[in-house]
């Protein structure tokens, strides 16, 4: 079979109350393109009737619809690398399935990747999340950028396009743990940002909660560089340097003037602070001792537990990540 245009990528997770939402939008919004094109939806174990949902829009839609069951609960961004190698469009596009990113946008992101752009990354025009975290999403942004090369205006975004170039050296990396659109930006030649709608969640609630989005950022500024352990071990220099100078004050106010007892509790502050200091060290080196972790344990990222799709299309190594 000829590959398709472009192929959609849209990872499931306990959104039984928005597919049909979904499904009534997206299948217009590309038939309308004129392009050939494929769609794959990934179900990351939900626990509702996702899946149900999926295998009868599949059966509705055999032509165009693929639907990848993962054995469990793997993560958003693994079931993309699933979907990423089952993939077979000259360019893929990523959706989230709660409709918060319009699917007749993909269009515009179709057209960029015609001009020559190997990777589309979007900005959400007016925004349609909480002030907290709208404001939490820029300072993550502004943090990463001055840590890593990677510059993404709304790293938050889903709605992205890649070219299948990108595809491949994505799907040719063993990384266990890595945010996809930062990792493809690290191999693009000719990146764009372009501003997309934003709407309102249809249905459900999000599955980011803050401990999730910190653990993300966490994630995406070790993996993609050392300058948050180089800024430390500078600041420890520094640290070092000024402990002592204070402990040379601090002798010869001694030895001048004589022992007072109210410089006990300025001891104690200073010592405190810099057992704080200590403290997030030690947890900065266990982000990266972590990562290495799990990285010699080469577990698979995610197991497919079927795919659903028209003979004759292949699956080779969908379950061989």
């Amino acid at each position: 079979m000829a590959p398709p245009d472009f192929t959609v990528v849209i990872p499931v997770y306990n959104e039984e109350q928005g597919l049909p939402a979904l499904f009534a939008r997206l299948y217009p919004a590309l038939d309308a393109l004129g392009k050939s094109y494929e769609v794959i939806f990934v179900n990351d174990g939900s626990r509702d009737r996702s899946a149900a949902i999926l295998r009868e829009q599949f059966q509705l839609r055999p032509d165009v619809t693929r639907v990848v069951l993962l054995n469990g609960n793997f993560g958003q961004h693994n079931a993309i690398l699933a979907a990423f190698k089952l993939s077979r469009g000259r360019c893929l596009i990523t959706l989230d399935a709660d409709l918060q990113n319009p699917p007749e946008e993909i269009g515009r992101l179709l057209a960029e990747v015609e001009k020559g752009h190997d990777y589309v990354g979007t900005i959400r025009r007016l925004r349609q999340d909480s002030w907290f975290r709208r404001a939490a999403s820029r300072a993550m942004n502004q943090v990463r950028e001055r840590i890593t090369r990677i510059r993404m205006t709304d790293q938050g975004c889903m709605l992205r396009a890649y070219d299948r170039t990108i595809v491949e050296a994505v799907n040719r990396s063993r990384e266990l743990n890595t945010f996809i659109p930062a990792l493809a930006y690290t191999f693009a030649a000719n990146p764009v940002e372009i501003e997309v709608e934003h709407e309102e969640r249809h249905a459900g609630e999000t599955k980011y909660s803050l401990y999730r989005l910190i653990q993300l950022n966490f994630d995406l500024m070790t993996g993609f560089s050392v300058v948050p352990l180089q800024l430390f071990s500078f600041a420890g220099i520094v640290i070092s340097i000024l402990s002592a100078l204070f402990v040379v004050f601090l002798l010869v106010r001694r030895l001048l003037v004589g022992p007072e007892a109210e410089g006990v509790f300025t001891l104690f502050a200073i010592a405190f602070f810099l057992i704080g200091i200590l403290l997030f060290g030690v947890g900065l080196l266990g982000e990266y001792v972590g990562r290495i972790y799990e990285q010699v344990r080469q577990r698979p990222r995610y197991l497919v537990q079927a795919v659903l799709e028209q003979p004759g299309e292949g699956t080779d190594g969908a379950t061989a990540p």
